[in-house]
């Protein structure tokens, strides 16, 4: 649906610079964002492979197992069922250390693979109020380095990309804590 809805944004800029006379100068903005989305997409990846790769490396040095176990008490009381299974509990922390470091696309693989295991926990295929609860949790995602977003700022000259730390962890504190209270309420109103 996205491509349909960017198809005929370009369309329509097409249209309108014709109309308008400024064709040239829509195809020489169109060459120009692709070569700077080109630039930023390199710049980004760096940062993103940097951090995923120390994500490797915790979990390859037994960190991983060791913030599981640091994280233990709040996965079982956040996750009743899931947060006592070693596999799920598992890709659970893996998932909130992808996302405290601000790397939702390295999270993905592990909120996936943890959802799956809390439905095989479950016998069923509807959503139990501890995978809603994981998801708002990933969705909201408290984030002590937002290493994404740092490297976007840092591509696009930011001279200190790091400044927005004090707001990030304040909207993440406040966003959890939404979301948490949203899953509650909902939980409460579906069980009555």
């Amino acid at each position: 649906m996205l491509s349909v809805i960017y198809l005929f944004l370009v369309f329509l800029a097409c249209v309108f610079g014709l109309l308008s006379g400024n064709s040239a100068a829509v195809g020489a903005a169109a060459l120009s964002g692709a070569r700077e989305g080109v630039t930023l997409t390199l710049g980004v990846a760096g940062t993103i492979c940097l951090w995923s790769a120390l994500q490797k490396l915790m979990a390859a040095a037994g960190l991983t197992k060791f913030v599981t176990a640091a994280f233990r008490p709040i996965l079982i009381s956040l996750f009743p069922h899931a947060g006592r299974d070693s596999q799920a509990s598992g890709h659970i922390a893996e998932n909130f250390c992808a996302n405290l470091l601000g790397l939702g696309s390295a999270a993905t693989p592990p909120g996936i693979a943890a959802v799956r295991r809390m439905r095989e926990l479950s016998g069923s295929d509807r959503a139990t109020d501890e995978m809603c609860r994981f998801v708002v949790l990933n969705t909201a995602s408290i984030q002590l380095i937002p290493a994404t977003v740092a490297a976007v700022r840092a591509e696009a000259g930011a001279q200190a990309p790091l400044d927005i730390l004090p707001a990030v962890w304040l909207s993440s504190a406040v966003s959890v804590a939404a979301g948490l209270g949203a899953a509650r309420l909902l939980a409460g109103l579906r069980h009555d």
